[in-house]
């Protein structure tokens, strides 16, 4: 029995790991000799991003790519007032389209609310109201 089999757990699971990227390093530095000096430059420079990327990870902050290989610098936790401006323009349109419904409305109960005045304070018959074309009539928009 080998000294790998033995060992169970956690330690095992690093031991594996370890070897596995000890195998990995290894064979990216046999290689990294024969990388034309362009691309060396590009991966030396991702390196780099990389791992102020982990230093600003670990320290609270995060960082937002801005395009062009740029990085803007946030905090994790934004201020009260972005907060706030981003929701006002959500709030103000759905107070906008409250007002706009509340409108409406009452436009709608002020041009009923004439068409009853004027029918109440004209002297028809009864069987005006009780006449299909009279109906009709009143259903018609102004005007035709």
């Amino acid at each position: 029995m080998n000294a790998s089999a033995r060992i169970h757990g956690p330690a095992a699971r690093e031991a594996i790991e370890s070897r596995f990227a000890r195998s990995i390093a290894s064979r990216l530095s046999e290689r990294a000799e024969n990388v034309a000096p362009e691309i060396g430059e590009r991966l030396r420079f991702a390196r780099e991003k990389a791992l102020e990327a982990g230093r600003l990870a670990r320290s609270g902050t995060e960082v937002v790519s801005a395009g062009q290989g740029s990085a803007v610098l946030g905090f994790s936790r934004s201020p009260w007032w972005q907060r706030i401006a981003t929701v006002l323009p959500l709030a103000a349109l759905v107070g906008g389209l409250v007002l706009i419904e509340d409108w409406q409305t009452r436009s709608q109960i002020s041009v009923a609310a004439e068409v009853d005045a004027a029918l109440l304070s004209d002297d028809l018959p009864i069987n005006a109201y009780r006449d299909a074309g009279f109906v009709e009539y009143l259903k018609a928009p102004p005007g035709e």
